[in-house]
């Protein structure tokens, strides 16, 4: 996967959201549409007034937009949101053209040009994919279009998809570069609890995981959206974790919030601009089987960065092959993922075996069973 030339050192606090040279924008479904299950026109309107004039200033967006399959409703007389599959690939098929038309004729109003990119997992699976969706979207970025980004609805299946629009518009932040990541959605930023709750308190500033601890969120969104606030913070851990800042706040807040101004909550950028490579290893690679590693082996791939070995492998589970992408799970949970160089059915027997006990075994050169330059560290995350 090919690196962009782009350097970026991570933004000091919200107030450097209004010079970064380039932004991601998320809007959740739930914020561009009315009562009535239909486009809210003039909420788009809004949006799109304000993201122009950022590009007027100088500063390149990228929209990841969702609300694709909410379009489609209404034209097919549907009574709410598909359940199945194949309705909900038909709904937004329908729905995705009527979507960026209202954006091509908004933007136009302003003067600016729109290119639609449509994404599946398998383009940040596959390196091929990756490269050329990164040189599209630097390609329109130069040319001064807006790209407006979406997952592609209509061929993405339940195996292989992003799930929702917060974690694409944090791996998308990563391709592009971006400088910031602004996750705009129905409420004004992260509280402790319930938002509707007397005595929930908004959280302005988030620096560290403990900054989040006793915070209560619900896991999943509007009846029209895929996502709740967990998938915010998941997207957010993201592109943090990757050294890009994350602002939340409402879609009604989005002027300010591009300007810097104190609205919604900060998220600050946590850790480095981590590879391509590591960073499809940790989110987008397609998961095929687990490791079970004890507790010395969990410390030498995580603290130690050190390969795996079959040493310290208590159990497997899931039917791989070399080279697929398995979750390493550790006494308190998934700490990494990586690419394993051996199958499902060649492990079982390597088992608590030292790299001597398997060359006694007729292995003459023993391979770790996946390469420290095969893995990339997850957030720690309890077992299921």
């Amino acid at each position: 996967m090919r690196e962009d030339v782009r350097v970026n050192l991570p933004l000091a606090n919200r107030a450097g959201v209004a010079r970064a040279p380039r932004i991601v924008v998320k809007v959740g479904s739930s914020s561009l549409t009315a009562a009535d299950g239909s486009l809210d026109l003039p909420a788009l309107r809004h949006l799109v007034a304000v993201l122009a004039a950022r590009r007027a200033a100088g500063q390149q967006v990228v929209l990841v937009s969702s609300g694709a399959i909410a379009a489609g409703i209404s034209p097919l007389g549907l009574p709410g949101k598909p359940k199945d599959l194949a309705t909900a690939q038909a709904t937004a098929s329908v729905g995705q053209g009527l979507l960026v038309a209202r954006y091509t004729e908004a933007f136009a109003q302003h003067g600016r040009t729109v290119g639609q990119v449509l994404l599946t997992a398998e383009d940040l699976i596959r390196r091929q994919n990756y490269a050329n969706a990164q040189r599209a979207l630097e390609r329109l970025l130069a040319l001064g279009v807006v790209p407006v980004v979406n997952e592609n609805d209509t061929v993405a299946t339940d195996e292989i998809r992003f799930g929702d629009n917060d974690r694409l518009a944090a791996l998308v932040s990563h391709l592009v570069r971006a400088d910031a990541l602004v996750l705009l959605t129905d409420v004004d930023g992260l509280y402790d609890g319930p938002p509707s709750r007397p005595g929930t308190r908004l959280i302005r500033t988030v620096t560290t995981g403990a900054d989040l601890a006793g915070v209560e969120v619900t896991g999943r969104g509007s009846d029209i959206g895929t996502g709740g606030m967990v998938t915010k913070l998941d997207a957010a851990s993201i592109a943090t974790g990757s050294g890009i800042p994350v602002v939340l706040t409402s879609a009604a807040n989005v002027e300010p919030a591009l300007a810097g101004e104190e609205v919604g909550t900060w998220f600050a950028a946590t850790g480095r601009r981590k590879s391509a490579r590591r960073l499809w290893l940790a989110h987008a690679a397609q998961v095929r089987g687990r490791l079970h590693l004890d507790a010395g082996a969990a410390r030498a791939v995580t603290d130690g960065k050190r390969s795996l070995l079959a040493a310290g492998i208590t159990g497997v589970d899931g039917d791989f092959e070399p080279g697929d992408a398995v979750e390493l799970v550790g006494p308190d949970g998934v700490v990494a993922r990586g690419l394993v160089a051996y199958g499902s059915q060649e492990l079982p027997a390597m088992l608590g075996k030292s790299s001597a006990q398997l060359r006694q075994n007729g292995d003459t050169l023993p391979r770790a069973v996946v390469h420290r330059d095969d893995l990339a560290q997850v957030r720690p995350r309890r077992r299921r």
